[in-house]
């Protein structure tokens, strides 16, 4: 009984808890009325020669799933008022990090 009690405790506080951004960078952008759309960051990407599989917002960022134009697969940050490029990444391996960030 008590180890069913602890359990179900146990979910509860996991439940409760509030969803953390699990990317490695993090933007503080402003409100989204200020934003960008994703479709804005897929048209400029795509124009520059990228394959994007996936764009969503992660860390108050957009991040990129997708192939670069040298055709490297990559999880990708970008700003999401500017769409600057913040950081590539590629299995573990950073290949762009752009200063402060």
């Amino acid at each position: 009984m008590r180890y069913a009690l602890s359990l179900a405790i146990a979910a509860l506080a996991i439940a409760a808890s509030p969803a953390q951004a699990t990317g490695v960078i993090k933007c503080n952008a402003g409100p989204q009325s200020k934003w960008k759309t994703p479709e804005a960051l897929t048209a400029k990407l795509v124009k520059e020669g990228w394959q994007v599989r996936k764009a969503k917002v992660d860390g108050g960022c957009y991040e990129v799933y997708g192939t670069t134009p040298k055709g490297e697969r990559v999880e990708a940050y970008f700003h999401p008022v500017s769409l600057e490029t913040l950081y590539i990444g590629r299995k573990g391996q950073v290949l762009f990090r752009k200063k402060g960030y």
